[in-house]
């Protein structure tokens, strides 16, 4: 259920009984001597307005079992976000952590297939020396070890 929805029924819930009998009650009897009540005064009828009385409020120190029970919702709601939160988190991390390995072995692919491999700097190309390529090879195999392993989902969350 949409979490909006279900804090507007419970703050009415609690609201309710109080909203019931905040207004005026009025008595009247028909031609058919049926008593009926209302909350509005019947137009061309004769009628007695009635004072009701709701229960006895809850004094102010002790909280009443509707309010302690919109606490705790609030805070289940409020525990939901962060969980939500969480995994929204941890979701992205997986994404960029997929991503980083699939990038890290291309490049590796690419790196072990070809003999000579051609860079540009500064819009001139030229070839990667047989070091260049080893220090290449390196850091995109740290790269997959680091993203391509298993991994404890929280450790990137501390």
């Amino acid at each position: 259920m949409n979490r909006k929805i279900l804090m507007f029924l419970s703050l009415l819930a609690i609201a309710a009984p109080g909203l019931a009998f905040s207004g005026s009650v009025y008595k009247w009897t028909d031609e058919n001597g049926i008593t009926h009540f209302g909350d509005r005064q019947p137009t061309g009828q004769q009628a007695e307005r009635i004072s009701v009385r709701a229960g006895s409020a809850a004094s102010p120190s002790q909280p009443s079992a509707p309010q302690e029970q919109l606490k705790a919702l609030q805070e289940q709601q409020e525990q939901q976000a962060v969980s939500d939160r969480r995994q929204a988190q941890l979701d992205a991390m997986r994404k960029q952590r997929e991503a980083n390995c699939a990038m890290a072995r291309a490049n590796l692919d690419i790196i072990d297939s070809n003999a000579r491999i051609r860079v540009e700097e500064n819009g001139e190309a030229r070839y990667l020396s047989p070091e260049e390529i080893a220090t290449e090879r390196e850091k995109y195999q740290r790269i997959v070890d680091e993203n391509c392993g298993p991994q404890a989902p929280d450790a990137d969350l501390r």
